[in-house]
């Protein structure tokens, strides 16, 4: 009987073509961090069963752009920059669950397949976007990291742009913000095949394996959010701006932990 490979689809006689590989994953990636306030009722809309909103500043928002360079466990993938480059925004909120905070991504744009696959596994709501920031650089013109440095960053979908901020680096801080700051808190939701709920239906914690990051920069941000058709990120509304972070991180996932099964009363339609 012929037998097929590949971590995710399509599984084929030798694996190479699957849309992505193995854990673990391994990331380098620039980050654009901008925290805010909102109405906390419309975190709390986002926030699934048996979710509840965080205790403490529970309209607490963080909007994020990364610039990634990722790879598996044996980096080939770094070497064929296609295969290792891409952008994301998404944006974070808190939650409670059981007592602890976690961060829960409810929103994510990105920019290439392979991407969004990972996506699925891990229970970030991934879709294609157009996403970009300025990158820093040692010469010419492009910003440095250090006081009074400004950088651009875009978010769009479907044509329409979402987001647009502009950073500008004020000092050297002791924290790269503090919504995205605890373990991940997700969903991995599939629909049954026959349409009666959910064939998968996960709560799980998911984090960093290993994490090192470079000297985090605090400054201010100037943010918009645009109204689309297809997309709510405008729903999270700037009501207060907190406060905006710039720093570089190398990471890697290797898994996470199932809390709940079969408990969230999500709709499969």
């Amino acid at each position: 009987m012929a037998s097929v490979r590949g971590y995710l689809h399509p599984k084929t006689a030798t694996g190479s073509s699957s849309l992505i590989p193995a854990p673990p994953w391994k990331y380098s990636g620039d980050l654009l961090t901008v925290e805010y306030r909102t109405d906390p009722a419309r975190v709390r809309e986002l926030l699934p069963e048996p979710l509840e909103p965080a205790d403490e500043d529970p309209g607490a928002v963080a909007l994020i752009w990364a610039d990634w360079q990722s790879c598996s466990s044996g980096q080939d993938e770094l070497l064929d920059p296609v295969l290792s480059q891409y952008k994301e925004a998404f944006a974070v909120v808190r939650c409670s669950y059981q007592g602890q905070t976690y961060s829960r991504c409810v929103y994510i744009w990105v920019d290439k397949d392979f991407a969004i696959a990972r996506g699925l596994h891990q229970g970030y709501p991934k879709k294609l976007g157009s996403i970009h920031q300025t990158r820093p650089h040692p010469y010419g013109p492009a910003p440095r990291i250090e006081a009074g440095a400004r950088f651009g960053a875009t978010l769009a979908a479907a044509d329409r742009r979402l987001a647009q901020a502009v950073v500008t680096l004020r000092e050297p801080s002791q924290t790269n913000g503090f919504v995205n700051g605890h373990p991940m808190a997700h969903h991995r939701w599939l629909p049954s095949i026959e349409g009666k709920g959910l064939a998968l239906d996960e709560l799980i914690e998911t984090g960093a394996a290993s994490f090192e990051a470079g000297q985090p920069w605090v400054g201010d941000a100037e943010l918009e959010l645009f109204e689309a058709p297809t997309e709510e990120l405008a729903r999270l509304e700037i009501r207060e701006p907190i406060a905006a972070y710039y720093r570089q991180v190398g990471v890697v996932w290797d898994g996470g932990r199932l809390l709940e099964s079969g408990t969230s009363g999500a709709s499969a339609r």
